[in-house]
């Protein structure tokens, strides 16, 4: 495929860009284990990592990045603006974006179920640990503190995320390069 950005490649980045927004608001609260949400931006994260080549799947967070940054409602829980990314929760954030890029560059062309599993399963961990040790950082947490806040509360449903993501990379490839003439 080419690395050139087609009508095709950045419909597919603006449609992931929306479901990334949407899968924001789909959460679930931790109260009063944490401030902190259980959502489906993980398993579209992932998603978008395994099924586009590597330019499409970082501009695609980019795109969300940005749309969050200029304080369009994108991020966990309706928020926005520079001050979530630069806040204890933004780390996850940044961590997303790294996984867009790293992922594509990792996983090969051609789809291995154990591989994919195994490398969805590792995304999911640095995108945990990535977060919680921002969240250390900015916030002065204890690293135990920002293990039980911003670490074990997420990484039971993130890793059963990373798995399901996995197993159906096949199938949502086949849709998104399907028909991409039309």
């Amino acid at each position: 495929m080419s690395q050139k950005l087609t009508t095709h490649s950045i419909v597919i980045i603006a449609l992931f860009a929306a479901l990334l927004c949407i899968s924001a608001y789909i959460s679930i609260p931790l109260f009063p284990l944490t401030t902190g949400r259980i959502t489906l931006q993980n398993f579209v994260v992932l998603l978008i990592a395994f099924i586009l080549p590597l330019n499409q799947s970082v501009f695609t967070l980019l795109v969300w990045l940005l749309l969050g940054s200029v304080g369009i409602p994108v991020f966990i829980g309706g928020s926005a603006g520079l001050s979530y990314i630069t806040s204890g929760w933004g780390g996850y954030s940044i961590a997303f974006v790294l996984v867009a890029a790293m992922i594509p560059l990792l996983r090969g062309k051609d789809y291995k179920r154990i591989s994919y599993t195994i490398l969805a399963l590792l995304a999911a961990v640095f995108i945990d640990v990535f977060g919680a040790l921002w969240l250390m950082c900015l916030t002065g947490l204890s690293v135990n503190q920002a293990v039980l806040t911003g670490f074990l509360p997420f990484i039971p449903l993130d890793l059963i995320k990373a798995v399901i993501v996995a197993q159906v990379v096949p199938q949502f490839r086949q849709i998104v390069t399907t028909n991409q003439s039309i």
